[in-house]
């Protein structure tokens, strides 16, 4: 069983940075992808990165050039870094580890972008 902490989030500008971890424990996370998930209120929860176990990154057009996923396998972790950030991106981020499909997820942290 895989759990899944995130952290980093909070309140900052638009065009402003933040940097989201997601610390995996229970099991080695190398060989699962690993997703970030948002939910803004009143709306779908959405993927918007994803990195698989071979390192191939896939993004949500929205966030495309803005947001890079990354993983260090030593540390068992998983990064979201979000730069340019703007209002539509407030949201609740979720990170995800999925493999053979079983997915798990975190709690979420909260993200707030003001203009």
């Amino acid at each position: 069983q895989v759990q899944v902490v995130e952290s980093g989030g909070g309140s900052v500008q638009s065009g402003g940075s933040l940097r989201l971890s997601c610390a995996a424990s229970g099991s080695s996370v190398v060989s699962y992808g690993m997703n970030w998930y948002r939910q803004a209120p009143g709306k779908e929860r959405e993927v918007v990165a994803t990195i698989m176990h071979d390192d191939r990154t896939h993004y949500v057009e929205s966030v495309e050039g803005r947001f890079t996923i990354s993983r260090d396998n030593a540390k068992n972790t998983v990064y979201l870094q979000m730069n340019n950030l703007e209002p539509e991106d407030t949201a609740v981020y979720y990170c995800n580890a999925g493999r053979n499909n079983f997915y798990y997820w975190g709690q979420g942290t909260q993200v707030t972008v003001s203009s």
